[in-house]
């Protein structure tokens, strides 16, 4: 028959094996660096080229917001008036 001793020293074995989770989970993290999942690179040469998507992405990585319905056109625009 348990005593609350042995209650008390397993309540404390799994917070141990909690807190070791945690240490273990903190490392991988820096290990890693943070970046397990990259972001995808700008898009390179001319916008004139690029794709819907690539417009898109390029002008999300600035904060200028592309909207859903707009046509490649507009966003073609967008990004000319916003390349330095």
């Amino acid at each position: 028959m348990p005593t609350p001793f042995d209650k008390l020293a397993m309540k404390s074995k799994h917070a141990t094996l909690a807190f070791s989770g945690l240490v273990t989970a903190a490392l991988a993290w820096s290990l890693w660096g943070g970046n397990i999942f990259p972001a995808p690179a700008d898009p390179t040469g001319d916008p004139h080229e690029w794709t819907h998507e690539e417009l898109r992405r390029w002008l999300a990585a600035r904060n200028l917001h592309p909207q859903e319905g707009d046509t490649r056109d507009q966003l073609l625009e967008r990004v000319k008036a916003n390349m330095r």
